[in-house]
């Protein structure tokens, strides 16, 4: 029985990854010697990361005066280096969800933090909107995609530098990188497995906060390096490579747009239709292309459980919701063919014959 998988993170990757990778885990490059055991400064590796740095700057059509990283830590190290070398004293956040809150968390350390909007009175079930951003602040930070809520953000239009953690939409859809001073994403849900960190960000907004800055944590320390100041992921940095050739020629973050926007709409639809689901956000607007939120309706709400357990019967991983917020998740990154979703269409109007 075909596997499919809709788990959030570490997440679904084109085979064309997997495939290259587990070639390169054993031989890399011809050097008969595995990527996980060869040195991050040979010629070879060197050669991974120049490429992979080129084509996020391709894909993304990045500008000039943008440097490209590959770091370690995750989006959750980037919540504490963002303020560190960005806050001089006062930074906005919009409140989003669970890792917008965290970001928040680590901001307190630098300064004040004025928190412009929050939808945590509907447990982060729709994107705040009318807020007013100071014009005061270093910048104004939000996380583009709320994998554990299923909303999405567009660019926002504010007069402040931006800053954003888009770890789980990264290479969705085009994105204008010259309205940022800092973009940040976790690779485990579109571009590799986990281990790697995408930094883009802003040269000439750099160095101009006095406090001291610990060299790990200091972006100039990783720029002046090339991403190897310290080892990097090699592994995850080379499957991250195969992504973005996958990516480009599949016709880059453009033609994954209009794909994102076709499948999920085939999911999307279901659910208003089938009388057994309903989904979490209400504002079309909000709705995420990459995680798609949904729980029984209240007359059927005793049947959650059965239809995890029914749905898991026919290949369908991964789409329990999130432990805080319960219900279903069906994570549609990138590499989720439209097949799997349709059979997870099917699998809910089976099992709403059923019933």
């Amino acid at each position: 029985m075909k596997k499919h998988n809709f788990y959030a993170g570490p997440s679904i990757l084109p085979e064309f990854t997997k495939e290259k990778t587990a070639e390169a885990a054993l031989n890399f490059a011809g050097t008969g010697l595995s990527v996980m055991e060869v040195s991050h400064r040979s010629k070879e590796f060197v050669a991974v990361m120049d490429e992979a740095q080129a084509l996020v700057k391709e894909l993304l059509k990045v500008p000039d005066g943008y440097a490209v990283l590959f770091l370690q830590g995750g989006a959750s190290t980037q919540f504490l280096m963002a303020p560190y070398n960005l806050m001089d004293k006062k930074a906005a956040y919009l409140n989003t969800g669970a890792w917008s809150k965290k970001a928040i968390k680590e901001a307190h350390f630098f300064g004040e933090v004025v928190e412009v909007a929050s939808s945590a009175d509907t447990v982060y079930n729709y994107i705040p909107k009318g807020y007013t951003v100071p014009s005061d602040v270093s910048y104004f930070h939000y996380t583009s995609n709320n994998t554990i809520y299923g909303t999405q953000i567009p660019t926002p239009n504010v007069d402040v530098p931006l800053v954003a953690d888009m770890s789980s939409d990264i290479f969705s859809r085009p994105l204008d990188v010259s309205k940022y001073d800092l973009i940040y994403a976790g690779a485990q849900k579109n571009l590799g497995p986990s281990g790697a960190t995408l930094v883009i960000v802003k040269e000439e907004a750099l160095g101009k906060i006095d406090r001291p800055i610990p060299t790990m944590l200091d972006y100039r320390t990783h720029i002046n390096a090339g991403s190897m100041f310290n080892t990097p992921a090699t592994l995850p940095v080379f499957a991250c490579l195969q992504t973005l050739r996958w990516l480009k020629e599949n016709g880059g973050v453009e033609a994954m747009e209009k794909k994102n926007i076709e499948k999920a709409k085939v999911l999307y639809d279901e659910i208003d239709r089938n009388k057994l689901f309903k989904c979490t956000v209400d504002a079309v607007e909000d709705h995420s292309l990459m995680n798609v939120t949904f729980v029984m309706t209240p007359e059927f709400a005793e049947f959650e459980k059965e239809f995890l357990e029914y749905a898991t019967s026919k290949g369908m991983l991964g789409i329990k919701g999130h432990r805080s917020v319960g219900g279903f998740r069906a994570s549609i990154y990138n590499a989720m063919p439209v097949e799997s979703i349709q059979a997870l269409v099917d699998t809910m109007r089976e099992f709403e014959n059923l019933k």
